[in-house]
């Protein structure tokens, strides 16, 4: 049988863009939160309204719609919570030298609060929550999809509670359907405005959340599980 990342590379040109987007028009820029950027401190990221001022500042001087990026980024810069400090089930790490998780597993799509959210492909709803940790997710979408006989997972992160208002189990989903929203900081986990967009194959028991960052030490065994997302997004050149 093929794999997920095969079957999604098959159908490359089925997928229905997940935010508004004219790759003819509007410009993107690539977002990068390693050690190799040495105009933004960790203090920043840790204030959102300073952090949220860098991305809005960048995003105009670029005259770019959208910031893009971070998939397999090891943000070294992420000490902004305990969230990250703990294990991928979300309980306190055993030591103060335990190793942080710093990895992103996903894609970030950063752009104003309000922006829609449209399926790439029909699926399910798999489930839903509001995850309210500081920098946690916050509202929270989980898709199911089957495409040639493969399960696959889309998550949505950092989205408006009225995104999840009205979700159930097992509800239909359509292609191009808008199913969310970027949402405020008060909703979305305490962060500037964007989207967090995951692949997953195996959701292994979760509901309703599943870890976005990783240890570096780990990390092969979670990008296995995450493909990347630009698979289906194809915004990242």
């Amino acid at each position: 049988m093929s794999s997920c990342k095969e079957i999604l590379q098959r159908h490359r040109a089925d997928f229905h863009p997940v935010v508004p987007f004219d790759p003819h028009k509007d410009k993107l820029f690539a977002f990068d939160f390693t050690e190799n950027n040495t105009g933004l401190s960790a203090e920043e990221i840790a204030d959102t309204e300073r952090f949220a001022a860098y991305i809005n500042r960048t995003l105009t001087a670029n005259h770019a719609r959208y910031g893009i990026g971070g998939y397999g980024e090891h943000r070294t810069l992420y000490a902004r919570s305990k969230h990250f400090d703990s294990a991928p089930d979300g309980t306190p790490a055993k030591t103060d030298s335990a190793e942080p998780r710093r990895l992103h597993l996903g894609i970030d799509i950063w752009g104003p609060a309000g922006t829609r959210v449209m399926a790439p492909l029909e699926g399910f709803v798999h489930s839903f929550a509001f995850n309210n940790n500081d920098s946690d997710y916050g509202a929270t979408m989980i898709l199911m999809h089957r495409l040639d006989g493969v399960t696959f997972h889309s998550l949505y992160g950092h989205l408006s509670l009225n995104s999840i208002k009205n979700l159930y189990e097992d509800k239909p989903i359509s292609r191009g359907e808008v199913i969310a929203e970027f949402g405020m900081r008060f909703e979305n986990g305490n962060w500037p405005p964007h989207l967090h967009f995951q692949l997953i194959t195996d959701m292994q028991g979760r509901k309703g959340d599943y870890p976005g960052v990783c240890r570096f030490s780990e990390r092969q065994q979670w990008l296995a599980n995450c493909p990347d997302p630009n698979l289906i997004l194809q915004m990242v050149q």
